[in-house]
C-alpha cells in the first residue's frame, strides 16, 4: 500500500515511515498541509496519515482540500491534540479515524488494516 505521511516534525515522519516500510508499505512524505495536498495529487496514495497542527495549511484544511478533490480519500489523523473538538472537526471534515500521539505501533497498523481500500 502507498501511504502519504504528512507531519511537520521530521522525527515523527521518520518514525511512521520506519514502521510502515517494515510492514511492506511504500511511504511518501509531506512536511506541511499544502505539501500534503500537492503530494496527494501527484502520488495518489491509498491512505494518508496526517498531523493536525502544521504550518502553511493545517491538517483539517489539507483534509478538506484532499476530500474535495477525491471524496473517496482515506485520511487518518495522527495528532497529539486529543481534545474532543479537534477529533470532532476532523471526523466532520471526513477523517476516517484519529490516532493520538505518542502512538502505539499496533494502533497504527490496526487502523491501516481497518481502512485499507
Amino acid at each position: 500500500m502507498k501511504i502519504l505521511v504528512a507531519d511537520d516534525a521530521a522525527f515523527m515522519r521518520m518514525r511512521l515511515k520506519k514502521l510502515l516500510v517494515e510492514h511492506g508499505h511504500t511511504v511518501v512524505e509531506a512536511e506541511n498541509g499544502q505539501a500534503a495536498v500537492e503530494r496527494y495529487r501527484a502520488e495518489h496514495p491509498d491512505l494518508v496519515l496526517m498531523d493536525i497542527t502544521m504550518p502553511e495549511l493545517d491538517g483539517i484544511g489539507a483534509l478538506k482540500a484532499i476530500r474535495a478533490e477525491d471524496p473517496g480519500a482515506v485520511v487518518i489523523m495522527v495528532s497529539a491534540l486529543g481534545q474532543q473538538s479537534m477529533v470532532i472537526s476532523a471526523i466532520q471534515a471526513g477523517a476516517k479515524d484519529f490516532i493520538v500521539k505518542p502512538f502505539e505501533p499496533d494502533r497504527v497498523l490496526a487502523a491501516l488494516t481497518k481502512w485499507a481500500r
